[in-house]
């Protein structure tokens, strides 16, 4: 007895005084077994004195095994398991949003603005966006869009160069946010600036747009956001969005530097 005793004072009690928190196998134990030791052990310590409750304990904790996978097979079997895993799937692969309704939700604010009639649609959910538009468009590796309504002729700008060019500018919903037309003079720019339409315009997106064009020519482009000018009250837009433009080049000019004294400037003829 006073071995036993001995050994209570040694091995620490493990939680509270009632049991809990203890595993249930636990229970099967000797309450000096039970301290902060494992389950494994306190049934190395019972196996190691030939006690003949270690294997009740193995049996249970087999059986407990046993019992929990029969029931989670049963469980997946069932055609009701089966029906809600399924259209869990489909929930994961589903379009987040209804393309149709948004489209036709555009088109009916597009014709409010009076946009053109093959004007691209955006379908917008969020910061998700998608363009649709004609087989006509290409599009570039930047992501910019564009379709050619009429190829000019001669040969396109170059870097240093000065083109002359009328646009109108649209954003999404179709609405016309600036037009040389309706300001009754053309833009003027040299490439290679990245400074385009002044005032108003910082695209790397528009220069692209317009650099392979000939004199004559008329071109739509699609601006994505990552081209665009930054969001401010110096540009048209309140956010980041996609930028539509109607260009018509009308001519391309050499330009060369002038040094007066102590002034210098450029000049395009």
């Amino acid at each position: 007895m006073e071995l036993v005793s001995s050994s209570r004072s040694v091995l620490p009690r493990c939680g509270g005084g009632g049991g809990e928190g203890i595993d249930p196998f636990r229970r099967i134990l000797p309450e000096w077994a039970c301290s902060c030791c494992s389950v494994q052990d306190g049934f190395r310590q019972l196996e190691a004195q030939g006690d003949e409750r270690i294997r009740v304990g193995k049996k249970s904790v087999a059986e407990g095994t046993v019992r929990r996978r029969a029931a989670l097979a049963l469980l997946l079997a069932s055609p009701a398991m089966s029906v809600a895993f399924s259209a869990h799937g489909k929930t994961k692969s589903r379009n987040p949003y209804d393309e149709r309704r948004l489209l036709q939700q555009n088109k009916k604010i597009q014709e409010a603005n009076r946009a053109p009639d093959d004007f691209p649609n955006f379908i917008r959910e969020g910061f998700e966006v998608k363009v649709v538009t004609s087989d006509n468009y290409i599009t570039r590796d930047s992501g910019l869009l564009y379709e050619d309504i009429k190829v000019g002729t001669g040969n396109s700008p170059k870097d240093g160069q000065q083109v002359i060019f009328h646009y109108v500018g649209y954003n999404e919903s179709g609405r016309r946010i600036d037009s040389t037309y309706i300001q009754g003079s053309p833009a003027k720019i040299r490439l290679g600036n990245k400074t385009l339409v002044p005032g108003k315009h910082d695209t790397a997106g528009f220069e692209e747009g317009i650099r392979d064009m000939k004199p004559g020519g008329k071109r739509r482009i699609i601006i994505p956001p990552e081209l665009g000018p930054p969001v401010g009250p110096s540009t048209f837009f309140s956010a980041k969005q996609f930028e539509v433009f109607d260009i018509e080049l009308l001519a391309v000019q050499d330009c060369q530097r002038r040094t007066i004294a102590f002034y210098s400037d450029v000049v395009c003829s």
